[in-house]
């Protein structure tokens, strides 16, 4: 008997694990409190997953779940922490990268054809013969016309590893079969420098469209250029530019800083301040300087552009930037997928954050800010800009300088709506300018590829009534002709019409020297210069306000 009861107690403590397991069964699978489970969880959301991959009716996939929630889980942070999903991150990655590979054309798709552009110079297509004119009608021996034809969708058939083939079935006018072409793709490099030229014969112009990995290194070559033509003064033009690597744009300041300057400084709850300061190693130190700003110029932008302001270095002339102060990083998963973090916030030297207010999970009103910025009236009017004059900051010199989002210029440059009409607008919105453009360069490519430079171009434009001819072609896009409002839009039409064929068959810089002589914000920079201007004055030095 004794030798018995020895195991009472090991039947009464498995009798109580089974009694604990059956109860949880029966509370888990009939009482419906899974809720249970992932309150008392340390990862509600892999808890969560499980047991709708367990339970859940219907069969779903997981893995298209967790693509969904990703954004959403971000979104609620801040308006610039962003998932990237894997099929994305080689796209948006090259955006900032000096070179991708592929064929190397720009083309613009019309009539649901991938019509060439240009050809970029020593470039895989240019080595196989293909010519600006050209529409790609076939890509790899298959039909690619129609509404499959997209922007995504060429770019993902032109684009693929370095070395590996394409075949493309080409259209060109003069020839009755379709041409064929095998191109073996390559590196092709991608500019961030625009145009780099002497915009008269003492002041230099640069415009730089994002901060990439290369851009540095094309700011020096243009600042040689530029210095080789006794440059005495220099534009940054930094207008619509979105950004980029900040480490960039802090190597693009220390080009114009003394030594020892604070460019910027970062700080986040879990990043103890990082001060970036100039090394007095820069070129242009004594240039006198202007930076071009407007509502879309942000992040690396604001930071080269706080850094001179905030410095006194320069003026910062046209409108408030956008206000992006958050720095991210990049962070990539197992999956080829990555999320972009926001882990701290960037300083100017004067102590402002650039970035502008916003709401946690209201992406959309922050989305929009550009449009309420628009109806308040602030592209029209400094006085109609809010920021916070409660944030007073000051430049080295003692000049104030306000915080509540983005950099406001010192001189501020309206919208110029000169000539706006709705026939106009609705011209541009519907993309007409740019087709009729295009169209007009592709069936008279042989007589403009006559001209050398866009002054030549230009004079020849002027004798062939183009706003005629695009007002006849656009009536039969379904426009309506209105002649008053052409002829009150006539110089709006023209500087777009002349602007995009110069493009077309010169070259963005081209374009660009055109579309700058009639700017107003780069005729006040230059006005600036001339008068030797640039450098900021203390705020007892100044006789009169600059406006």
């Amino acid at each position: 008997m004794k030798n018995n009861t020895r195991f009472i107690p090991f039947l009464l403590a498995v009798c109580l694990v089974a009694g604990i397991a059956i109860g949880t069964f029966y509370a888990n699978h009939f009482s419906g409190n899974k809720l249970g489970i992932i309150n008392t969880t340390s990862n509600k959301v892999n808890a969560l997953l499980r047991i709708i991959d367990d339970q859940y009716v219907d069969t779903v996939k997981i893995s298209d779940l967790v693509e969904e929630t990703m954004p959403l889980i971000l979104s609620e942070l801040d308006p610039h922490s962003s998932y990237i999903p894997a099929k994305r991150l080689e796209a948006v990655n090259e955006e900032l990268k000096g070179s991708f590979s592929g064929v190397g054309i720009q083309f613009t798709i019309q009539d649901d054809t991938i019509q060439i552009n240009d050809v970029i110079q020593g470039g895989p297509s240019e080595k196989v013969g293909l010519m600006a004119g050209d529409r790609i009608i076939e890509i790899d021996d298959s039909a690619f016309v129609g509404k499959i034809v997209t922007n995504t969708e060429a770019m993902k058939r032109l684009k693929g590893p370095k070395g590996s083939e394409v075949k493309l079935g080409v259209f060109r006018q003069g020839e009755k079969e379709t041409l064929h072409f095998t191109v073996v793709r390559g590196d092709i490099p991608v500019k961030s420098v625009d145009a780099a030229y002497m915009i008269n014969d003492k002041f230099g112009y640069i415009k730089v469209n994002k901060f990439g990995e290369t851009t540095y290194a094309e700011l020096l070559i243009a600042l040689a250029k530029l210095n080789q033509q006794n440059c005495q003064g220099m534009i940054i033009d930094l207008r619509s530019n979105t950004g980029g690597y900040m480490e960039v744009a802090i190597q693009m300041v220390n080009e114009f800083l003394p030594n020892n300057r604070l460019i910027v400084y970062t700080e986040g709850r879990k990043y103890p301040r990082k001060d970036y300061t100039s090394n007095g190693t820069g070129s242009s130190q004594q240039m006198p300087l202007i930076v071009l700003t407007n509502e879309i110029s942000a992040s690396a932008s604001e930071i080269f552009a706080g850094a001179i302001q905030d410095n006194d270095r320069g003026t910062i002339i046209g409108r408030r930037s956008f206000g992006k102060g958050l720095v991210q990083q990049p962070i990539e998963f197992s999956d080829g997928s990555a999320i972009r973090l926001t882990i701290a916030r960037y300083y100017t030297p004067s102590g402002r954050c650039i970035q502008k207010p916003y709401e946690k999970g209201k992406g959309e009103e922050y989305e929009l800010d550009l449009i309420t910025r628009y109806e308040h009236g602030e592209f029209f009017s400094a006085d109609s800009i809010k920021q916070n004059e409660k944030e007073v900051y000051h430049t080295n010199l003692g000049r104030p300088v306000y915080g509540g989002g983005g950099i406001m210029p010192d001189i501020f440059v309206p919208q110029d709506t000169t000539g706006m009409t709705s026939y106009f607008r609705m011209a541009d919105n519907r993309g007409l300018t740019i087709r009729y453009s295009f169209y007009y360069t592709d069936t008279n490519r042989s007589k403009l590829q006559k001209y050398e430079t866009a002054d030549e171009l230009l004079a020849y434009l002027k004798t062939q009534n183009i706003l005629e001819k695009f007002a006849a072609w656009a009536e039969k896009k379904g426009l309506k002709r209105r002649n008053n409002l052409m002829q009150k839009s006539r110089k709006l039409f023209e500087l777009s019409l002349y602007g995009n064929i110069i493009y077309n068959v010169l070259g963005i810089e081209a374009s660009i020297q055109y579309m700058n002589q009639t700017d107003n914000t780069v005729l006040k920079a230059l006005e600036v210069l001339e008068k030797g201007e640039s450098f900021p004055k203390a705020p007892e030095e100044t006789d009169t306000a600059l406006n």
